[in-house]
């Protein structure tokens, strides 16, 4: 089988055996290019819309999965105010209580440099801080400093959710999700591919068979003429010929019309130039293989996003009845904080002989009486999350079904392919054997016109069972994303990803 692309670096590497001699004939457009299913799927995959907007949802999942791995590791972080300087009338209240406005003048200045740490497994924040703090009171012609030559703290929550844990546990499963799932859009462009492709080989198919069959009945009637004028032809079968010749000419200016709009389905599919003339060949290079079932279904098992997609939403499920049960309890937070501080007149005085500044709070949430709605939410959490168990099973069900299924039909194509193509045979023959004895005078038009009937039915049919085939291979391909023939997984990498 011709069509074995199973890694795609979207920057030519596999496609320069293709896309070298192609892209010299792009200059050319007198020239009608050749083209297989195998081109025409890498073209898709290579340059039409599709795979750039296959590309570009890949890499928003890529910079979430790159953002994700930054949020746990330290954080260096410098903040101040540069300047902050007030100039007003304010309000001071006096001894005796009477309220007296004096003008204000002063220039404050602030740095903080603050190391900041969040721990995944405890749901913990830890900083370690220095800072300084800078007062001019321009009134008084002063100047004041204070700081914290050190400082750490840590924010703990005891009973609430653990956010950042379950965070630990969801995205690496979202992130594998979305790699596979980028696989899959790829197998799934190459298919839609497949179909356009189908679809025009058809209709060229129809056209040719049209354009010949205008050709013959012209031929015939030609043959009929001479007949009529020696009196061998009635003018009933004259008129068959004539009616034959327009048909002929009905049918093919159809068959123009769908070429027309087949064409420029395939190429706005596959990013080709609509000025670029193009003519499919036939995909008879096919190797039938058999498939183990098992075989395709552990593979789908591994290679699909089913797999991470069921864990993740099991694992939500607990998470979410997690939440319900704290959320609605007993909630408390410890805070606390050990440094050092203190102020001098000037800069260098703040780190001579600093005090020591402590703090530790705990601060409780206690529900005493909320008529049942925490029960309620746990009750409804534990209720969703068993609809949840229930949903993953029957898709996991579905799912491996669906994988059996499709190597069953594709095992089904091997005889279906044969028989179509020895009675493609058999038609082609019968019409060329119909259309000398017609010709010859030994049968009737309405023989010819049956033998012309099963022979273009038998081409087409021949051209659906073609399509079943691929059909089925390709998504085979997707469902298990795994290339039987080469017996590989099938991978792409998303250039975007890369930058």
């Amino acid at each position: 089988m011709k069509r074995t692309i199973t890694k795609w670096s979207f920057r030519g590497t596999v496609a320069c055996f293709f896309m070298i001699p192609f892209m010299n004939l792009l200059a050319q457009d007198s020239i009608q290019y050749s083209l297989d299913l195998q081109d025409v799927v890498v073209l898709a995959i290579e340059q039409s819309m599709a795979v750039k907007y296959a590309q570009n949802r890949n890499v928003n999942y890529y910079w979430r999965w790159k953002n994700f791995k930054t949020r746990n590791r330290p954080q260096l972080v410098l903040s101040g105010n540069l300047p902050d300087f007030t100039q007003s009338n304010i309000g001071v209240t006096q001894p005796d209580g009477s309220l007296e406005f004096k003008q204000v003048t002063n220039l404050a200045t602030s740095a903080r440099l603050a190391l900041n740490q969040s721990i995944a497994f405890t749901g913990t924040y830890l900083y370690a801080s220095t800072s300084a703090y800078r007062f001019q009171d321009y009134n008084k012609d002063t100047v004041n400093f204070s700081g914290s030559p050190f400082s750490f703290g840590f924010y703990q929550p005891i009973f609430a959710i653990n956010w950042l844990k379950w965070q630990q546990k969801t995205e690496p499963l979202i992130y594998d999700e979305a790699q596979k799932n980028f696989i899959q859009t790829i197998e799934e462009i190459s298919l839609n591919s497949m179909y356009r492709f189908f679809r025009y080989l058809l209709v060229q198919t129809n056209f040719k068979l049209a354009t010949s069959n205008l050709k013959n009945s012209n031929d015939n009637l030609r043959i009929a003429q001479t007949k009529k004028e020696l009196g061998t032809i009635s003018e009933n079968n004259y008129s068959r010929n004539e009616l034959a010749v327009l048909n002929a000419q009905k049918s093919l200016n159809r068959a123009k019309m769908d070429m027309k709009n087949a064409d420029f389905e395939l190429k706005s599919y596959i990013g080709l130039s609509q000025d670029q003339k193009i003519e499919l060949q036939m995909p008879l290079n096919i190797t039938l293989f058999d498939i183990n079932p098992l075989k395709a279904l552990e593979e789908a098992k591994m290679n699909r996003k089913e797999g991470s997609e069921f864990k993740r939403r099991l694992i939500e499920a607990d998470r979410d009845l997690v939440n319900a049960k704290r959320s609605t309890g007993l909630s408390a937070t410890l805070q606390g904080s050990y440094g050092l501080s203190n102020s001098a007149g000037t800069m260098t005085g703040i780190y001579q002989k600093p005090e020591r500044q402590q703090t530790l709070k705990l601060a409780l949430s206690i529900p005493i009486l909320d008529w049942g709605q925490s029960a309620s939410a746990v009750k409804l959490a534990e209720s969703q999350r068993d609809l949840v168990i229930y949903d993953v099973d029957k898709d996991r069900t579905d799912f491996e079904r669906s994988v059996i299924v499709q190597v069953e039909q594709f095992s089904l194509m091997k005889d279906q392919l044969i028989t179509a193509k020895e009675a493609d045979k058999v038609a082609e023959n019968g019409y060329l054997i119909a259309l000398k004895q017609f010709q010859n005078g030994e049968s009737t038009i309405t023989d010819l016109n049956i033998a012309l009937s099963e022979r273009d039915n038998a081409k087409r049919d021949y051209i659906y069972s073609l399509q079943s085939y691929w059909e089925a291979y390709y998504k085979l391909r997707i469902l298990t994303l795994y290339d039987f023939e080469k017996n590989q997984k099938i991978g792409y990498v998303n250039p975007m990803s890369e930058k």
